[in-house]
């Protein structure tokens, strides 16, 4: 459906992206509301240019194969495209990310099945069946609301090796979408993924410690510089606790809460990734739908940034490359 998308177009259609994830994990109900509206309000104030719409859909545990992406707690249709028209009122463009999740807490890296279908076991073709579907439905949503970029997938790290599964499902997504696509690689897994060359950008999640950014982005850069494709750091980020610049992607770790660790993080990142000439961007972890009170920032130990140091920092490099 799509005509040619070479790196010289994709980067004409996106520029520097400057982004948030907003509306994790999407629950039913939450959305197109006044706390969203309030919440969309709020990250418009940081400099944010784009709004990476992200939610789940369940499946029940990582070995299980259908995904009830048409059931509660996953947001609506309707919630979508409310998301999706708000973030453009308020002058963003727009990436629409759904994304898989199990309802037993696993995290989606460990879907997998055995690497040949066998008769009477959960299978890759039974999985590969119902997430296509789950997908390309909200493909046809991003062409509905001209979404400017869509991803197929996020840290789906034994998925990552399925490739003849992934190139099928782009051409799918191809055939009723016709912006540019990505998939949104675990961190590490940069040089392990064999199919980018079918997607449009490189992403990543970019949770990497303090201190190993230079090495790091070392290594990504032979992989970018190999497929000649623009990159992003579509996932970033770092709690708010103490010790969490150490372990930025350990939403579980127990430090105290600490929103000037966050903020040396952030600046920490920009100033080492956002000095590469291929890092085309970063969307940031994350937005709720609904903010905790601004008066209670500082004991906040999660990933937003709202009424925090780390805002700070992040509306200065946004303003500054957006």
């Amino acid at each position: 459906m799509s005509g040619e998308w070479t790196p010289a177009r994709v980067r004409e259609r996106l520029g520097f992206v400057t982004g948030m994830t907003w509306g994790w994990t999407g629950v039913r109900g939450t959305w197109a509301v006044p706390a969203a509206e309030e919440s969309l309000d709020a990250l418009a104030e940081i400099g944010v240019g784009w709004n990476c719409i992200t939610y789940a859909a369940l499946q029940d545990k990582p070995s299980t194969t259908e995904i009830h992406w048409r059931d509660e707690p996953t947001v609506t249709d309707d919630e979508i495209r409310w998301a999706i028209r708000g973030a453009r009122e308020r002058g963003q463009k727009v990436i629409l990310k759904p994304v898989v999740n199990c309802a037993d807490g696993t995290w989606r890296a460990f879907i997998g099945f055995f690497e040949v279908d066998v008769p009477g076991e959960p299978g890759w073709a039974q999985w590969w069946a119902s997430y296509t579907e789950f997908i390309v439905h909200h493909a046809r949503i991003a062409q509905d609301e001209r979404v400017e970029l869509f991803v197929i997938g996020c840290e789906m790290v034994r998925a990552d090796r399925r490739e003849a599964e992934w190139r099928e499902l782009i051409r799918r997504v191809r055939a009723v979408y016709d912006g540019p696509i990505t998939y949104n690689c675990d961190k590490y897994q940069e040089d392990r993924i064999t199919w980018w060359d079918a997607v449009d950008v490189i992403s990543a999640s970019g949770y990497y410690p303090s201190g190993a950014w230079p090495a790091q982005l070392d290594r990504i850069e032979k992989v970018v510089r190999a497929h000649n494709k623009p990159f992003l750091f579509i996932e970033a980020g770092c709690p708010s606790r103490a010790g969490s610049a150490a372990r930025p992607n350990d939403w579980t770790f127990g430090g105290q809460a600490d929103p000037q660790e966050q903020a040396d993080y952030l600046a920490e990142m920009f100033a080492e990734a956002g000095a590469r000439e291929w890092v085309d961007g970063f969307v940031l972890w994350d937005w709720p739908a609904r903010l905790y009170p601004r008066e209670d920032a500082a004991s906040n130990r999660d990933y937003c940034p709202y009424a925090k140091p780390g805002a700070d920092v992040v509306r200065e490099f946004f303003l500054a490359r957006g």
